[in-house]
């Protein structure tokens, strides 16, 4: 029966997954320029969207055979065919790296990843001899641990409930967050296109699904960015915060996995070289 019921669970999310493989092509296909891969613009619709067969013969694969991959039905295409569909859409490397994980054609994150209670002592210790704003995330994006600096620049960091410290739904549920972030429509649809990158093939995980549920029933906006389907590696950049106490600092976002645990991120905050930055900071962190 122990058997049988993990077989029925692999089932469902192996369903989910081909799910989302299907409506993540028909949103690339329905995107894509025509005039980006050489076909005359439609006498209705223009220069956007392929139609289905236009992908299966630029891709040199069957039009039933395309179809069977959107409608998410139970096949297995091989790598080459894989390939050739990413090379038609035109999908750059973090969204065909997306495409294979759902496939199982690269190595997958855990799909259920045990939960991160809280940050090793260690890790703690390391945020607290920074200066600069840090903090440590869970694979969920839930935010495990952070320092005095970071905690100085989003106080709420403290008090929030345990359920809602998850960098996601804070960036698309508090108010705070909002006003702290000058460029927040840009800022939280480039976390968005991160976060699916990072935890597609965790699309199984029964808390992935419910974290998901949650912020699309409280955020129009993360409905609507989920449901685009964007998806984007992390890059290292400069970000803009509008802190209330001391003003517009310019600062440049990294990202860090421990040696030890690599399930963590560390995410750091430094100044900007060439800005007023590094003061600013002094006077968030003084006393």
């Amino acid at each position: 029966m122990v058997e049988d019921a993990a077989s029925a669970t692999r089932s469902a999310e192996d369903a989910q997954r081909r799910r989302e493989l299907g409506g993540f092509l028909r949103a690339r296909r329905t995107q894509l320029s025509r005039s980006e891969v050489g076909l005359p613009p439609r006498t209705r619709g223009g220069d956007v969207g392929l139609r289905r067969e236009e992908v299966s013969y630029l891709s040199g694969v069957s039009v039933t055979w395309y179809t069977w991959l959107e409608q998410g039905r139970d096949i297995n295409p091989s790598r080459q065919v894989v390939d050739a569909v990413a090379r038609t859409l035109r999908l750059e490397t973090s969204a065909h790296e997306y495409v294979l994980a759902l496939l199982g054609y690269s190595t997958p994150l855990p799909q259920h990843a045990a939960p991160v209670p809280q940050a090793p002592a260690h890790l703690q210790r390391l945020l607290d001899s920074w200066d600069d704003p840090a903090f440590a995330l869970a694979p969920d994006w839930g935010m495990l641990a952070w320092n005095d600096a970071y905690e100085r620049l989003y106080p709420g960091i403290a008090t929030v409930d345990d359920e809602h410290r998850n960098l996601l739904w804070l960036v698309f549920t508090d108010p705070y967050v909002r006003e702290l972030l000058p460029d927040w429509q840009a800022t939280s649809r480039r976390f968005l296109s991160e976060f699916r990158a990072e935890t597609g093939p965790r699309l199984g995980d029964p808390a992935h699904g419910v974290l998901v549920e949650r912020l699309s029933a409280a955020s129009a906006e993360f409905r609507a960015g989920w449901e685009s389907r964007d998806v984007q590696r992390f890059a290292s950049r400069e970000r803009l915060f509008q802190h209330p106490d001391v003003g517009l600092l310019h600062l440049e976002h990294h990202q860090l996995a421990l040696s030890d645990h690599p399930e963590i991120h560390v995410v750091v905050y430094t100044a900007m070289p060439e800005t007023d930055a590094a003061e600013r900071l002094a006077r968030l962190r003084a006393p």
